[in-house]
């Protein structure tokens, strides 16, 4: 019998779900708390969460089935996940596992007998510049070494609580090491919003509008026209911010999140203004738990002082608040209408488009998202005007873009470029020494090697969400998209066939030429026909890009199967 502070499981399950009500959207925060408090969802639980929620029991189950950090299994008092993106791979990830597995006695995947501990792997923690990274129930532990496992394990076998352990443990550095415009901008809480009220609404959308601001997420849409586009649909309005940035490699709203939570907010509440949403959300990514309290603090502030709730500033009518909801460990979040499904509280399946966000999102109502980065620039715009964008990057892609960059490089961490700064530059800036190529936009993106290196970060040339991957000549190509298409493999929602089969048998054919046991045209042209398939039939970009970084590697780098055939004498 599972049991805390002397109450059952049904008993404790009970009070969880009075204190949540019983809005169904809330299954998954329902779900999380009752992870936390019992290390799994207990399957025997699922019927009164079901109940209260007034939702079938599968309903619940799929859900729980589907995000990486739920379970119906029992994981471990200490649950430890490290993360497998190829950058901590490089530094020494699968060391350090083997070492916690034989000095913990727990394997890989397995909860030990006593249920003290448990193993696993997870995708990409958002910490590759301070990596290896692990996560240790939901607590993110950067910067593994030797020291900090022995720690580790000293403290796991001590039964020392989560809470007492060494702060030093949980630092996550401020890693900014090239501010430009955005990241030396500053504001006074409210100075933005007072800014745009005194000019009105119309004068805020062609600020936007004349400062050419595009999304910030890779995509590029233009900020004014979504804004305006969705003022004008008729109905209850809603607003969300995009913080789940789960592509491998990417960690810049990491720093926006702590060091500009401010315009963060002032951007998101200006955007309701502008559409007359009352309510909002912070998406979360779940990997940035370590960021919540701090933000929760920000967000009381705003309203002690009128900036959010009733009356913002002092305008009668002008009400707005914003609720922060976890992510659990799902990358396809990251898809503005999966995640709108998962704030629903339903398995994150991307939706058919048309009909968009801005017109049928949260709730099927119309519904702002954009994302950190694009909110912050938003709130500047507001405040200095539309020539705080144009006055730097290109005619297309004005501003500045936050990277994040991982990697070899003497530099990791987050730089901020003008748009139209060449890779050349931004490896020199990071200390990148004569590398092998750059992943830009995350195993999704562009691979680029250096006959490419005059290219330029912009929207009409090399688009990015934000991750820049420097590999160094010493490293495998092979292992490399190896560990690309099994992201791809483990993160697709499985909702249609071309994606859920075709990037697993994508994936179990590369490992297949990586062990030298498939080289000749026939592996290859199975390739081409998966990507066909995939591009052709899957249901969302997953299964459309998945394919990428195989084929920049044939298009761009065929001698890696040719020099992998010979090494292993299995020429055909």
């Amino acid at each position: 019998m599972e049991k805390a502070g002397g109450s059952s499981p049904e008993e404790q399950v009970t009070g969880i779900l009075r204190r949540h009500g019983t809005d169904p959207s809330l299954l998954l925060p329902i779900l999380q708390e009752v992870q936390k408090r019992f290390h799994r969802v207990p399957p025997r639980l699922e019927d009164a969460i079901a109940a209260h929620l007034s939702l079938p029991r599968s309903h619940v189950e799929g859900v729980v089935d589907f995000y990486h950090f739920l379970s119906h299994e029992r994981r471990g008092e200490y649950d430890i996940l490290l993360s497998n993106c190829i950058i901590d791979r490089f530094h020494g990830q699968q060391a350090i596992q083997q070492r916690l597995a034989r000095e913990l006695d727990t394997p890989p995947g397995r909860v030990r007998g006593d249920g003290r501990v448990s193993i696993g792997e997870t995708s990409c923690t958002g910490l590759c510049d301070q990596g290896p990274a692990a996560l240790v129930n939901g607590r993110a532990v950067p910067a593994l070494d030797e020291h900090r496992v022995t720690q580790m394990v000293s403290l796991v076998e001590s039964g020392v609580p989560l809470e007492r352990w060494p702060e030093a443990m949980f630092r996550v550095d401020d890693n900014v090491c090239q501010p430009g415009p955005l990241l030396k901008s500053g504001l006074t809480p409210g100075e933005a919003l007072n800014a745009a009220l005194g000019g009105g609404p119309e004068n805020l959308l062609q600020q936007l509008e004349q400062s050419g601001l595009r999304g910030r997420g890779g995509a590029g849409f233009p900020t004014g026209m979504k804004w305006r586009l969705c003022r004008e649909a008729a109905g209850e309005h809603y607003l969300i911010c995009n913080a789940d940035e789960g592509e491998p490699g990417t960690f810049k709203d990491r720093e926006l999140l702590r060091l500009h939570a401010h315009a963060l907010f002032e951007g998101m509440t200006l955007g309701a203004w502008i559409t007359g949403a009352e309510k909002g959300f912070l998406y979360l990514r779940g990997e940035y738990r370590f960021l919540r309290e701090a933000l929760e603090r920000i967000l009381d502030e705003r309203r002690d002082c009128g900036l959010l709730g009733e009356s913002i500033c002092g305008v009668n009518g002008f009400r707005f608040d914003i609720t922060i909801r976890m992510g659990a460990g799902a990358y396809i979040c990251g898809e503005e209408s999966a995640l709108l499904e998962s704030l629903e509280g339903n398995r994150p399946r991307p939706r058919n488009r048309p009909p968009y966000p801005i017109t049928s999102g949260f709730r099927g109502k119309p519904t702002l998202v954009n994302n950190v980065e694009t909110f912050v620039a938003a709130a500047f715009v507001a405040l200095y005007g539309s020539s705080w964008l144009t006055s730097i990057g290109t005619d297309a892609s004005p501003g500045s873009k936050l990277i994040s960059i991982s990697g070899d490089c003497a530099r990791p961490g987050i730089y901020e470029f003008p748009f139209g700064t060449s890779v050349e530059e931004i490896l020199e800036a990071c200390g990148a020494d004569s590398p092998m190529g750059v992943q830009v936009g995350g195993p999704s993106g562009s691979y680029i090697t250096p006959q490419e290196f005059h290219r330029r970060l912009a929207f009409e040339d090399l688009s990015t969400g934000g991750s820049f991957m420097v590999f160094g000549r010493e490293r495998d190509l092979l292992e490399i998209v190896e560990n690309f298409t099994a992201f791809f493999a483990h993160e697709s929602c499985g909702f249609c066939t071309p994606c859920r089969v075709g990037t697993a048998m994508q994936n179990r054919l590369l490992k297949r030429i990586r062990n030298g046991e498939e080289t000749g045209a026939e592996a290859l042209e199975l390739l081409r026909q998966l990507r066909e398939t995939m591009i052709g039939a899957s249901h969302c970009g997953l299964g459309k890009s998945a394919s990428n970084p195989v084929f920049d590697m044939l298009e761009k780098e065929p001698r890696v199967l040719s020099a992998r055939a010979t090494s292993r004498g299995r020429v055909r």
